[in-house]
């Protein structure tokens, strides 16, 4: 009897240590092979600074195509992973039907989708969005970024892939209070504000903007150099007149002082609107007196204009049917149409880029590392300066032998240790925050001003990722973006982007083809078995009884 008190005793104390532990200690194991559901360190890092609710909006609740239901079930599922670090986040999934406008008014626009189901094509409309909010600040979430994905498989792989990024960087933005700053460099007959509001209106959201001149650096430039060191960034959005050495000196001692720069350079004097409007031009080199700045840095831009078969079209008038003048969309392979990077996170899933009468970057021996970013096809024509340019040239059909120039270096990430242009000359103008070389820093040059430049429609600039002649999506304003964010992200926050995870995915063109065998296999065969086997049985029993 002791003995039996004693074991149920044990039994307990035994359950009650079991639940005392499953109170205290909470574990979730990632068993996926790609550890698609493991949060990285900066996620889990930002979660921590909430402390009130969080809100999180997912509008991918109704009827919509199958393969997205799978965006929903990996968006929830992620969603539930962040609610497990942090308690303070509250999920809703809700049907968009009834708020179609007031989403839209937003800037959460639908998504049109063509389905596949048992071979017969339809199409079908999402809203792929979430909205994050935190006290009296939201953010939205794109569930569905554009991509150059070929399929709509490959484009569910890359959203499900970006799910962790586009998360935490709108709880990132949540919680900041200080916007890093960021200079519009102006002077120098840069591009107008018009020109650049679809690609700063988006930065502005997430950083504090504001244009800075160099005109003052010929009365101040002790003052000049000084005001631009309280910026974080530094955008050169196609200047078109000359630096002077003051002005030249003013940027180098911002980038040794540790100021990051976006430099987008165009080094021949060529323009779209001209070439339209006469039906040819003359294209020829533009001194920008930069070439000793970057040599430095360990770049060297280029004057000869690049052709590229892989090109953007444009509209031009081919002829007449009755009064009505016919347009039709040609590529015009002045303006490249460049693939990104794939393993960087600034160009990774980036739609191809379009540049207009973009030139060469060759890259210098030193000691900072260079990435490319964007890069021709193998396709290419270099084409020498100064030239005359005729619309009516894009009549004449190309030869493999001429477009054998090879891949083109566009855009390149530099990173390291940067030596002043300075360190061994005479300087413009003293300066009390003089560096030979700077800590370590990063900048990336453009070879191609127009990268960010928007189309004007009726007076009103145009978003940056469309054409507005030929609807084409480029993928101009997420490059830009991208590269504003790595460029000031001390975090490592965007190399979420390089996230890479295998979904396996059906092939529903192989599964209608073999439906009827399927079928057979799952539904038909398991009765014959049984039928087979009760026979069998029954058989069996007859003759052992018999």
């Amino acid at each position: 009897m002791n003995k039996k008190i004693k074991n149920i005793a044990l039994l307990l104390i035994g359950v009650f240590l079991l639940n005392f532990a499953n109170q205290s200690i909470y574990k979730r194991f990632d068993l996926t092979q790609d550890k698609r559901y493991t949060l990285s360190k900066i996620t889990t890092s930002i979660l921590d600074k909430f402390e009130n609710t969080v809100t999180v909006k997912v509008y991918l609740e109704g009827e919509f195509p199958t393969e997205f239901q799978r965006l929903q079930t990996e968006t929830r599922q992620f969603l539930e992973e962040l609610k497990a670090e942090n308690s303070a986040i509250k999920i809703l999934f809700i049907n968009p039907d009834n708020q179609r406008e007031q989403l839209t008014k937003k800037g959460m626009y639908p998504s049109q989708l063509t389905v596949e189901e048992d071979g017969k094509l339809s199409n079908a409309i999402i809203f792929p969005w979430a909205e994050v909010s935190y006290k009296n600040k939201a953010v939205i979430v794109s569930l569905l970024p554009e991509s150059q994905a070929k399929t709509q498989e490959e484009q569910l792989q890359n959203a499900v892939e970006g799910l962790e990024y586009s998360f935490a960087n709108a709880l990132n933005i949540l919680t900041q209070n200080n916007k890093k700053k960021v200079a519009i460099i102006s002077g120098n007959g840069e591009l107008q504000d018009i020109e650049l509001y679809s690609f700063l209106s988006e930065v502005g959201k997430k950083y504090h903007l504001a244009k800075f001149t160099l005109d003052s650096v010929a009365t101040n430039p002790q003052k000049t150099l000084q005001g631009l060191t309280n910026f974080d960034l530094a955008i050169i959005a196609k200047p078109t007149e000359k630096f002077t050495a003051e002005e030249k000196f003013t940027l180098d001692q911002f980038i040794t002082n540790g100021g990051k720069t976006l430099w987008m350079l165009d080094n021949v004097q060529a323009d779209t609107d001209s070439l339209f409007n006469n039906g040819k031009m003359l294209a020829y080199p533009r001194e920008l007196n930069l070439t000793d700045l970057l040599f430095a840095y360990g770049v060297r831009v280029n004057s000869k204009l690049v052709q590229d078969l892989y090109a953007s079209k444009i509209p031009l008038a081919t002829g007449n049917v009755g009064n009505q003048t016919q347009f039709q969309n040609l590529p015009w392979f002045y303006n490249p149409l460049v693939a990104g990077n794939p393993n960087h996170p600034i160009s990774k899933n980036v739609l191809p880029v379009r540049l207009q009468f973009a030139t060469q970057i060759d890259t210098l021996k030193n000691n900072v590392r260079k990435t490319p970013l964007l890069v021709s096809s193998l396709l290419t024509k270099q084409v020498g300066l100064p030239t005359i340019i005729e619309l009516s040239s894009i009549a004449n059909e190309p030869t493999e032998q001429e477009f054998s120039g090879g891949n083109q270096l566009f855009s390149v990430l530099l990173e390291g240790e940067f030596n002043s242009a300075y360190a061994n000359r005479i300087k413009p103008f003293k300066s009390t925050i003089f560096k030979g070389k700077s800590s370590e820093n990063k900048m990336i040059i453009i070879a191609d001003g127009d990268i960010a430049k928007n189309q004007i429609l009726k007076g009103k600039p145009h978003d940056l990722a469309t054409d507005k002649w030929t609807n084409e999506r480029f993928g101009n304003k997420d490059f830009l973006l991208n590269s504003i964010d790595y460029l000031l992200d001390d975090s490592g926050l965007i190399n979420l982007k390089n996230k890479s995870l295998q979904l396996n995915i059906l092939d529903k063109q192989q599964a209608f083809q073999e439906k009827g065998y399927w079928q057979f296999l799952n539904i038909v065969v398991p009765l014959l078995l049984l039928f087979g086997f009760g026979f069998g049985f029954n058989y069996w029993r007859k003759k052992k009884y018999q």
